[in-house]
């Protein structure tokens, strides 16, 4: 490994605690800061706002004083995007129209932006949500690339910007690496921001953390740690 692209881990951070939020924290950073600066007052869609980085997108854009909409799958995972900090969370299977549903619940308006790590099932539904010159962040495709579309689309939504960031482009060179992970481990301090560990896996059961992923069985953080310290953990919890 290149030693310029690692952090220094500070004292008061756990290895756990720093394997569970730097990378998804760093993401988060560079999505409410840079991708689109988050203001007090935005109202913002989250999709998938019960996962590891829906819970600290929600948790941040709180943070920075704005009113977050999230979406889950789950009344058990509605539950956990509230106590990060959700206001209003819509069970996506429950609705016919999200984009009608995220206007209703901003008063009938549309959203200065929409963080979508989800890609082709909520695509055009994000569009749909956005206010004119709305942004759409688009940051993953959990469920799939979005395939190619015209993009007179966006003029017709209401000049609206779409974006698709990759961490690497806002961790390019080292000193804004160890600037966002600065800002990552104070969050994490001051507790703006919680990690939720949900399960530890085994090395040798990493094929089981990829299947519970993609049956979308998880919430939280997910870790996969040398067997012997998955195993200690669940003694701790059985005793």
């Amino acid at each position: 490994m290149d030693s310029s692209r690692l952090v220094p881990l500070p004292d008061d951070i756990g290895f756990e605690t720093a394997a569970a939020v730097l990378l998804q924290g760093m993401t988060a950073h560079y999505l409410v800061k840079d991708a689109y600066p988050v203001q007090g007052g935005d109202t913002v869609l989250v999709h998938a706002a019960a996962g590891g980085m829906g819970l600290l997108l929600t948790q941040l854009i709180t943070h920075l004083g704005g009113r977050v909409i999230g979406t889950t799958s789950t009344t058990a995972k509605a539950e956990l995007a509230k106590r990060a900090g959700a206001a209003e969370v819509i069970l996506s299977s429950a609705v016919d129209d999200l984009a009608a549903e995220v206007r209703r619940l901003n008063g009938g308006q549309g959203l200065p932006v929409v963080f979508d790590g989800v890609g082709a099932h909520t695509f055009d539904a994000s569009l749909a949500s956005l206010r004119t010159r709305g942004h759409l962040v688009l940051f993953g495709a959990a469920s799939g690339a979005v395939p190619p579309f015209d993009p007179i689309r966006l003029a017709h939504g209401g000049s609206l910007t779409l974006i698709r960031p990759s961490l690497g482009d806002f961790i390019a060179d080292r000193s804004e690496l160890l600037r966002r992970a600065a800002d990552v481990f104070e969050w994490v301090r001051s507790k703006a921001l919680e990690v939720t560990v949900t399960g530890r896996y085994g090395l040798s059961e990493a094929a089981q953390a990829h299947s519970d992923l993609e049956a979308r069985r998880t919430t939280g953080k997910l870790l996969v740690v040398p067997d012997a310290a998955a195993l200690g953990r669940r003694e701790e919890t059985q005793s």
